[in-house]
């Protein structure tokens, strides 16, 4: 081989080597946002989380006569207003 064959080949394979992702956490960051939505990823609740054929029954039949019971509230704040207007 030449030297200038050697030379080619020597900087074909250096452009080649930057063309692959050596980034090894590619996509952490996606990762890490979509984790910091997740409040608790492995809830408990209290009760019996399976319904049964009668109270789904009793629910459907609400939801015909439009008497669907209203959710319980969930607080999120704690204290403050939360409007940010800044006029008090």
């Amino acid at each position: 081989m030449t030297i200038k064959r050697i030379m080619a080949v020597a900087a074909t394979a250096l452009a080649v080597s930057a063309c692959t992702p050596n980034d090894i956490g590619l996509g952490d960051a996606a990762k890490a946002n979509y984790a910091a939505h997740i409040v608790d990823p492995d809830p408990t609740y209290e009760g019996p989380q399976v319904a049964s054929g009668t109270q789904t029954a009793a629910a459907q039949e609400r939801y015909r006569k439009g008497a669907v019971k209203k959710p319980v509230g969930v607080k999120t704040t704690t204290g403050g207003s939360g409007s940010g207007s800044g006029n008090n």
